[in-house]
């Protein structure tokens, strides 16, 4: 399973379940909130590491900029846009507490 899809899984339950969103959310408070975060994907049963959030998010970006304006380094990058684990918080936060 690629990381996108786990993140949609997990973002999915988080949603559904409001002790799961809240230990999500509650990753932003760590010193490490990536690790964190990373963390408590692996105890869901889900191996997420540091580099698996990066790499898919580099590659995302890489393959948008491919895709748009002939695929040149022009193509304007969007602050965070390739930030999967601060999107799947947006995703999440508006569900706060």
């Amino acid at each position: 399973m690629d990381v996108v899809t786990i993140l949609d899984e997990l973002q999915n339950q988080a949603l559904r379940d409001p002790e799961v969103r809240d230990r999500f959310l509650d990753t932003r408070k760590a010193k490490e909130p990536i690790s964190e975060f990373c963390r408590v994907c692996r105890e869901m049963g889900y191996e997420i590491y540091e580099m698996d959030l990066i790499c898919a998010g580099e590659e995302f970006h890489a393959a948008m900029k491919r895709s748009t304006n002939g695929g040149g380094e022009n193509s304007p990058m969007l602050a965070g846009e390739d930030d999967f684990y601060e999107l799947f918080l947006a995703g999440i936060r508006r569900f706060c507490r």
